[in-house]
């Protein structure tokens, strides 16, 4: 048949169409719950017309077990079954009389925050030797003067002169750590007279770790000798 016969006999205004059979998601509630979509969301409300407890409590295991299906990643989790029927109670609004196998969640719970993590306030007193230091010079600083505690101060200088390299390329004489291990400790720490540090190499094309050391001095290995590359 002709087209114009359609259009004659059946005169339909685009305003009537959009408002009879078209459905937006604006239009529609929020979901709670976006990883299971809205397929699950008509299931649940589906729940709670069903008169038997029995059988309605059997649907929602099947709710369960589809849940499950298109959020496989909650199977990582800990306690993901009970996660699900959780999020089962959610979605239907904490209105959905069943027999979990799990405690039912409160609507009180879902707006509370977790205890806040106790974090150190005290600000860094030097940023480019970081917080760990800072702690090192405090077990020091309980350290009986002696041999141990000398030790422990030319190491805990050994490595911060490390840190120090890491933000300034250039050299750092050994009298500039000993000044801020005394001056991060509040003077509580001495630095013993004589104490020294070995030398830092500023070669670094052949400081890898690992790196066969007679490879490095160009030394023979095994009969054999490595010719300087031009």
């Amino acid at each position: 048949m002709d087209a114009k016969y359609y259009q004659r006999d059946l005169p339909v205004q685009e305003s009537e169409v959009h408002e009879e059979y078209l459905d937006y998601n604006t239009q529609r509630p929020k979901l709670l719950m976006r990883e299971y979509g809205r397929n699950i969301v008509t299931m649940v409300m589906q729940l709670r017309d069903i008169p038997d407890r029995q059988k309605r409590t059997e649907q929602a295991s099947c709710v369960i077990r589809s849940m499950k299906a298109l959020n496989p990643s909650v199977v990582q989790e800990e306690n993901w079954e009970q996660k699900l029927w959780d999020h089962l109670f959610i979605i239907a609004g904490y209105d959905l009389d069943v027999d979990s196998p799990y405690p039912k969640p409160q609507p009180e719970e879902a707006g509370s925050r977790p205890s806040p993590i106790p974090l150190r306030r005290n600000p860094i007193k030097a940023t480019h030797y970081g917080r760990n230091i800072e702690n090192i010079i405090e077990v020091i600083c309980g350290i009986e003067d002696g041999e141990q505690k000398t030790d422990m101060i030319r190491r805990l200088a050994i490595y911060m002169r490390q840190q120090y390299l890491i933000w300034n390329k250039d050299s750092v004489a050994d009298e500039t750590i000993f000044h801020d291990i005394e001056k991060l400790s509040d003077y509580r720490i001495h630095v013993p007279e004589g104490i020294t540090l070995s030398k830092v190499s500023t070669d670094m094309s052949y400081s890898r770790p690992g790196m066969n050391l007679d490879f490095v001095n160009r030394k023979p290995v095994g009969g054999k000798k490595f010719k300087k590359k031009r």
